[in-house]
């Protein structure tokens, strides 16, 4: 989304070429976590990017733990059908980043251990003939509760330990990482250009990145983690003008209403949570708008009773998408008075900016800085905004195309709640609200729904919107 919106005859942009950026590290040191982030990341600036997972490849084409002979993951003298089997993992894997650089990819991020000089050599040297950038991405990680939260949290749930015992499954891995720890070579070379980080985040250290892209690699990985926390969304409460984007109105009786109900049931479920899974001693931060309905739908926040375990900033870069011209009219009127920039609206919704207004392009580009804060924040984190800035929030962190921003249904009086994994996100959503200002179907004129809202009730306005595939958990 932050790129440009241009394309070019090679397809890659920022003028940085392909890139192939190598994972290397110990098993459970965050690697696929830090590989994920990032692919998200990239995409969402625009570049096609593709982890590809030397591991997952091995489950798709061979299966599970189980079904591998008992020296494939010793590092010393191996049998020959061991070897064989191996090296046809390695050539597969391989062969799949050659598909996506060769279909118009620009960068591919391998997912493996990569644990000596000469294979990582080998490796790099056979891409750097072709003109594909090699940097190496190093994970290091000597905190054994991090290790043993890697472990518990992700590497027993995969399919190699699936229908273990979860403590004989740790001692099994355990025992793979000491044998892995008897062969393995930091990354010292300086031939190749690197990355190394520690203990997922805590500290970075660099040598040769090149260019702008490379560059925004680093800074992205500055800035992330992997403790485990929760992201919910809500919308803010009804205002007294809900068409208005200049008056900046308060909340209205139901609004406030809906404030104190939005607070009960945040408390209520991160008092679940914490029974679900004793332990978590984390805060709740809350971030809104500078806008009056979107910082007093957090004021229930502020009393006695909640106080000392919330905060709550606001994030002036979460205003609303600013309609211009367009602000208090309804897509009808829309349609009559402006019918060329409709018709350019309907084609291209993401893009296409109306008169004195913003595109979902410009307020993603708006609120990059808000996602690089998502990513650093280590406690539990609730987000009241608007329903656009949600669009943009929620498509970033589950991976949906540009394209589909817009048309994503964000319904007041459901909280969602995202919890970022290796793996992807796992996500919720939760019923709590049947008052005036819920958008209730699809069509106009219900009760508590506003026609004239047109950028906030726009996916809901539109028949096939767009429903984020989330559990619902009434």
């Amino acid at each position: 989304m932050v790129a440009p919106l241009y394309t070019t005859a090679s397809g890659l942009l920022f003028h940085a070429g392909k890139i192939l950026v190598v994972t290397v590290g110990l098993p459970a040191r965050g690697k696929t976590h830090i590989a994920r982030a990032l692919e998200r990341y990239l995409r969402w600036m625009g570049i096609k990017t593709q982890v590809l997972s030397l591991g997952d490849y091995r489950r798709k084409v061979i299966g599970g733990a189980t079904k591998l002979p008992p020296d494939y993951f010793t590092l010393g003298e191996k049998s020959a059908e061991t070897m064989a089997l191996r090296q046809s993992v390695a050539e597969g894997c391989e062969q799949q980043i050659w598909n996506f650089f060769n279909s118009g990819g620009q960068v591919v991020i391998y997912d493996a251990n990569n644990g000596t000089r000469a294979a990582r050599q080998k490796l790099a040297e056979k891409f750097d003939k072709e003109g594909i950038h090699v940097v190496m991405m190093e994970s290091v990680c000597d905190n054994v509760k991090v290790i043993e939260r890697n472990i518990r949290s992700v590497k027993i749930s995969s399919p190699d330990y699936k229908g273990w015992d979860p403590d004989k499954a740790v001692e099994d891995y355990w025992s793979r990482i000491r044998d892995h720890e008897k062969y393995y070579e930091p990354v010292e070379e300086t031939t190749w250009p690197f990355i190394r980080i520690i203990n997922v985040g805590e500290k970075i250290m660099v040598n040769d990145i090149r260019g702008y892209l490379q560059s925004r690699i680093v800074f992205f990985l500055m800035n992330i983690h992997n403790r485990h926390r929760r992201i919910y969304f809500a919308r803010s409460g009804q205002s007294l003008m809900e068409h208005s984007y200049k008056s900046d109105s308060d909340l209205s009786p139901s609004g406030w209403e809906y404030a104190e109900k939005l607070k009960e049931f945040v408390m209520a479920r991160r008092k679940n949570s914490v029974e679900e899974k004793p332990g978590n001693s984390r805060r709740l931060v809350v971030w809104t708008s500078a806008r009056r309905r979107s910082h007093h739908t957090a004021w229930p926040f502020l009393t006695a009773d909640v106080a000392k375990d919330v905060k709550v900033v606001e994030k002036p870069q979460m205003s609303e998408i600013n309609p211009g011209v367009w602000d208090g009219l309804t897509p009808d009127q829309v349609k009559k008075y402006y019918p060329d920039e409709w018709e350019r609206f309907v084609k291209d919704p993401y893009a296409y900016r109306a008169p004195r207004a913003e595109s979902y392009h410009d307020l993603c580009v708006r609120v990059e800085s808000i996602l690089v804060e998502l990513e650093r924040e280590q406690e539990d984190l609730l987000i009241i905004g608007h329903a656009s800035v949600i669009r943009c929030l929620l498509a970033y962190l589950i991976g949906l195309p540009a394209s589909e921003i817009p048309a994503i249904e964000i319904a007041r009086g459901d909280l969602l709640e995202v919890v970022p994994t290796s793996y992807g996100v796992h996500s919720q959503a939760f019923h709590f609200w049947d008052g005036p200002g819920r958008n209730n179907g699809d069509e106009p004129g219900e009760p508590g729904k506003d026609e004239k809202n047109f950028y906030e009730n726009y996916a809901e306005d539109t028949k096939g919107k767009r429903k984020i595939g989330f559990e619902n958990a009434e």
